[in-house]
This record gives C-alpha cells, structure tokens and sequence, in this order.
C-alpha cells in the first residue's frame, strides 16, 4: 500500500487512467460535453449520473486535480475554484446568511477581513471577532444564529497559531463547523481533519502552484460534520447524508456565482502537485536559517517564526504540525522609512506579493495588503508600519543571506 505523500502526489488515485496512455491528464478546454442520448443528458443534469456537461460546473482536468488533492488530505470531498477567496466566499455564502453570523478570528488575511467587513456585512451576515487564545470568548461568541468559525493555521501575516484541537472540542459541543484557512501550511504539513476541522480552505495559487504559475483556491470537505446541524443543508444532509455540503456547492452555490477554476490552471496545479513536498521542505529550512540570521541582526528590532524557539506560539506549532514551520516569516526595523530602503535594495529577492512562488517575496504588509485600512485599524490588526513580511522560496540560502546583508549595508 503506498503511504508516501510524495508517492501519492505523483501518482494519484490509481482509477484515474487516461485511454490513450498519457501519463498526465489531458487538458479538456471545453466549454460543454456531449452526450450519447437525450435521456443521458437529462440523467446527469437530474443529478443522476455522474457526467460532465458544462465546465462551470464540473471538468475532467479539473476534476483529477480535485481526486488528487482529494488523496492527499484524506477529504471526503473537494472542490477546485479560481481563487482562494472564491473559495473562501462560496464556503461561507453555502452555510450562512442574513441574519446569522459567523465566528472569526481577530487577526486574519487583509482581503478575507475585507470580504467580511465591505462584502458580506453589508448584505446582513455578521461576523464576530474573538481572539482565538481565549477558549472562553470562542464559546462566549457562539449563539444560535452562529453558521461557522473562521481560522487560519497562522494568521497572515502575524503569524499565531490557534490550537486547533481545544478550537475543534468548542465548535463540535455547539454543533457549529469549524473553518480552517491552511493556506500557510497544505495537508503536507498540517492534516486537519485530524486535528477536528470540518472545512479546509486552500489558496492553490500558493505551495500547490509551484512558482507562481496559476491561481486557483479549494474547499475540503474533512468528513467530521453532520451537516444535519447545519440549518441551509439540512435537508439535502438527511438524503445526502455526508456529501451535502460539497453538493450544495457543486449543485448551487458555485454553480451560480461562476467561480470555476479554468482546466489550464488545474493542469499547472496537478504539476504542482507533485514536487509540492520538496518545495515546501526546502521552503520550511530557509525560512528557519533566515529568521535564525535575523534574530542576531543588530538593525532587526524583532522577528517573528513560529520555528524559533523566541515564538509564544513554537510549542504548539512544533506538535501541531508536521515537522515544519511554514516559509513565512516577518521582522521589524527601525522605521517605515528604513523598510522601504531596505526593500529597495536587494537584487535578489523580489519586491512582490504571494508566498512560494519559488522565489523569495518581500512586502511591506502595512502599505500593500492592508492598504484599505485606517491606521488605528492597523493597529489593532497588530500590524506595524515597521513590519516586512517575508516568504522564503527554494534558493541556495547563502545567496538569500548574502542578499539581506545587502540590504542591511543600504541602512547603514
């Protein structure tokens, strides 16, 4: 029996064998699939068989992608959208509504606070905020009228780690599906459904892209929930049973908002796949030999890794995970002004947002990804104007480190 993740990204789920003998599946750039009959087509728009009839709904390139991710988080059931933020939305729009709300935590990705707070408040759904820290305001926050918790493996970009377990116990005794965003870790790293989540909510266009390549977003559905509890998929639970929640989504959900990942992107992504693994291996040891230099940098105020041992949160992220901390990392200078030079003077790692596109990234969190915010917002997202958030890629590390000294000379 192969066990091996790298086997299993390369190989895939053994039934998916191309008719021609390629090794790869094929690219299916087709908007719509014919039928042999009438009655056919009918079936499977009925729901009745398991066919392709239109892209938007459902692909042979991308529904490999979705076997294989399928595979290697042990999910019950994925879907592959265009993004991770449509995966995001269309999760959150298939189990909430006006009227209710969700449970958040207090720090988070600036376009998935924006979501919440300019997209999704305004059309009646309201999100509480609660430092995942305190089990007691978790609880506290939970109320009837509650669909979901919303977490992140480490929240981007300050970087803490809930404990998902004592998260997982509190959601499950209010019958509320707990939301995971493990953007910053993949089931390479972090096995959820382990762990008690419900929901895996992957940005692809990260690790699983490989450098860079495409965009695209997937929603995993662990298997831990009884989707009988939750109120909009109750109905198709009782006769679905288990697979309601991926359903609902296929079925309605992103079927109408039209968030389909193109068959293209799930190719490059399949690629991805296979030497995630690798990347993210190499990845985790920049990241920790970087933060490690850092940290004994006299112009570095302060960094910011769950790998160094300096981390409130090293414990739990050193039993949590599998063996490695993530490639992302921030540290704070002296001033705004210094992180820009700073920024402006290296050569070898790129001025640019993302994480893992192979090559290292550096931003400027404050001015870029949380732009659309007041300063006193800022601060209460913990974000410093004196914060570089960086994401280490898969270069030889004595190139990194001669380019941050680089920087450093800029300063001096």
């Amino acid at each position: 029996m192969v066990t091996g993740f790298a086997t299993r990204a390369i190989h895939g789920p053994a039934s998916l064998r191309d008719p021609k003998g390629s090794l790869r599946t094929p690219v299916y750039d087709s908007a719509a699939f014919e039928h042999e009959s009438a009655e056919a087509l009918r079936l499977t728009f009925a729901g009745n068989k398991a066919a392709h009839v239109y892209s938007r709904i459902s692909n042979p390139t991308v529904h490999d992608f979705e076997q294989r991710l399928g595979l290697l988080s042990g999910g019950i059931g994925v879907l592959a959208v265009s993004s991770g933020m449509a995966a995001i939305s269309n999760t959150i729009l298939v189990l909430a509504g006006a009227g209710t709300n969700i449970v958040a935590s207090r720090h988070m990705f600036g376009n998935t606070l924006s979501l919440f707070e300019r997209t999704l408040r305004p059309w009646g759904l309201e999100v509480k905020y609660v430092s995942m820290d305190d089990p007691a305001a978790l609880a506290g926050a939970i109320d009837p009228e509650t669909r979901a918790v919303f977490i992140e493996t480490m929240s981007n970009p300050q970087l803490e780690v809930p404990d998902c377990r004592k998260i997982s116990a509190i959601t499950r005794g209010h019958g509320v599906p707990l939301i995971l965003d493990n953007t910053l870790l993949t089931p390479y790293l972090f096995n959820s459904g382990d762990s008690g989540v419900d929901i895996e909510i992957l940005s692809s266009t990260k690790y699983i892209s490989g450098g860079g390549t495409s965009v695209g977003g997937v929603i995993i559905d662990n298997g831990n929930f009884d989707w009988r509890q939750a109120p909009r998929l109750r109905e198709r639970a009782e006769t679905l049973g288990r697979m309601a929640l991926i359903a609902a989504l296929r079925q309605e959900v992103y079927r109408n908002v039209g968030a389909c990942l193109s068959p293209h992107n799930a190719y490059l992504q399949s690629l991805g796949l296979e030497t995630m693994s690798l990347r993210i291996d190499k990845s985790c040891a920049n990241a920790l030999a970087t933060a490690e230099y850092l940290e004994n940098h006299p112009l570095v105020k302060r960094v910011n890794y769950p790998g160094l041992a300096s981390s409130p949160y090293h414990e739990l992220a050193g039993s949590q995970f599998g063996g490695g901390y993530g490639g992302v990392l921030t540290f704070d200078l002296e001033s705004n002004g210094q992180c820009f030079a700073f920024c402006d003077a290296l050569q070898l790692i790129r001025r640019a947002t993302n994480i893992n596109d192979n090559k290292t990234l550096i931003i400027h969190p404050a001015s870029t990804l949380f732009a659309e915010y007041s300063d006193e917002e800022k601060v209460d997202l913990g974000l410093r104007p004196t914060m570089l958030r960086l994401s280490a890629g898969i270069e030889d590390l004595p190139d990194l480190i001669g380019d941050l000294d680089e920087g450093f000379k800029a300063l001096a």
